[in-house]
């Protein structure tokens, strides 16, 4: 018979309730994280071992940097090649060929023939578009006289073009025994075919033929300074010019276009259009005064001397009949073809001149005829001290009104702006 045992176990401690144990695993969880604090903290326990991992070659950052530099390095191999084969297409196909002067366009032209463009670009001819020196031939191109400047492009496949643009002419120049046209800048120009027109242009006198460009351009400024006074009431008295002497920059010398006469009047350095103009109101008068009048002095303020340059000017060189016909084909008058020289006279005194003079009187006066009349001569008050009026020889013209080679005429002055019969003003002759 079996033995009853005295002790039992009841089913609730056998199987604990499920609550309280999840609660008590906490509780030893809680206990061991703060048992793994305690000895991270602890500076007496040993560190964690760590674990070794498997690693490439090369560090991660620097496989991808590698990367990156092939596939740079297989663009640029590809475009290279790409490159190659395009620049070797465009140097031996024959589009790219200029064939004939057709393929050369040229805009701007006026006095420049399309030959002498093409006399420049001719070499270019049957060489291929992207071997055709544009700098070179720019240069070239502004070589031509007529050219101010040049641009040279290129255009796919096989075309090139010019644009021209040509110097504008102001003046004509003479150079030696030839004449020629010239520009603001005192560039020389050949005359143009008669076929383009004809310029009303003076002839601008006093240049050298072996002078520099530098000194063409200074005369050039100051010629281009006359022209602006003279012309700034509207009138274009430029126009009406045959020559203007620009060997003295000092003294400008004009010779108006007159059928009467040509006459070589002194203007100075200003007041142009000023001086001018009193030339214009007194030139019928002279004229009816003196049996030849051939050059006027108008320098000097209140004082006008008649034939100053009796002594004789510097002889150009002549034109020949071919350089003559050409320059009177393009617009040149006449007057300024002529040599002109005026040579001193034997008989009168050496010291001999006319002086014009502007008194508020008007009279005549006959001098004895055993005295000499003197009369001391007035330099501009702008001119610098020390100069004197220049003294030339006179020749047997004297005044038609004068009673004897000694005698004085004095009257009112007349108005630089009235062209109406006035009394003229005194003129008196010196011994």
């Amino acid at each position: 018979m079996a033995r009853k045992s005295g002790s039992t176990i009841t089913q609730e401690e056998l199987y604990p309730n499920s609550d309280e144990f999840v609660r008590n695993e906490e509780e030893m969880d809680d206990a061991r994280l703060l048992d793994l604090d305690t000895e991270q903290e602890s500076p007496f326990l040993r560190g964690q071992k760590r674990i070794p991992a498997r690693r490439g070659a090369l560090p991660k950052k620097t496989a991808n940097r590698l990367l990156w530099a092939a596939g740079a390095i297989t663009i640029l191999v590809i475009c290279g090649a790409a490159i190659g084969a395009v620049y070797q297409y465009g140097e031996h196909s024959w589009r790219f060929r200029v064939d004939s002067s057709d393929d050369i366009d040229v805009a701007g032209l006026h006095n420049v023939t399309r030959s002498q463009v093409i006399e420049v670009m001719g070499g270019d001819i049957g060489r291929n578009i992207f071997f055709v020196p544009l700098d070179q031939r720019q240069v070239q191109l502004q070589q031509i006289p007529w050219v101010e400047s040049a641009s040279v492009m290129r255009f796919a496949p096989n075309r090139l073009r010019i644009e021209i643009r040509e110097r504008t002419p102001v003046a004509f120049i003479r150079v030696g025994s030839k004449i020629m046209l010239t520009d603001s800048s005192g560039a020389l120009i050949e005359l143009p075919p008669p076929s383009k027109g004809k310029y009303s242009f003076p002839v601008i006198v006093g240049a050298n033929a072996g002078e520099p460009l530098s000194s063409r351009a200074a005369r050039m400024k100051i010629y281009n300074q006359f022209v602006a006074d003279l012309d700034s009431d509207g009138g274009h008295h430029s126009q009406d010019l045959s020559e203007v002497d620009l060997s003295d920059p000092d003294d400008v010398k004009i010779v108006p276009n007159d059928a009467q006469g040509d006459i070589l009047i002194h203007l100075g350095s200003s007041n142009y259009l000023d001086r001018y103009k009193i030339y214009q109101a007194h030139i019928r008068e002279w004229r009816q005064q003196f049996t030849k009048l051939e050059s006027v002095d108008l320098r000097y303020d209140n004082q006008i001397i008649v034939n100053p340059d009796m002594q004789g000017t510097a002889r150009q060189p002549p034109l020949s009949a071919a350089a003559a016909r050409a320059a009177m084909s393009v617009g040149v008058k006449q007057a300024a073809l002529v040599n002109k020289e005026m040579l001193a006279r034997a008989e009168p005194p050496s010291n001999a001149h006319a002086v014009v003079k502007q008194p508020a009187s008007a009279s005549v006066k006959t001098p004895p005829a055993h005295k000499s009349i003197r009369k001391n001569v007035k330099a501009h008050p702008h001119k610098k001290a020390g100069s004197r009026v220049k003294q030339s020889a006179v020749s047997t013209q004297q005044p038609k009104s004068a009673p004897s080679a000694k005698g004085t005429v004095q009257t009112t002055p007349n108005s630089a702006s009235s062209t109406s019969a006035k009394p003229s003003p005194d003129i008196t002759n010196e011994e």
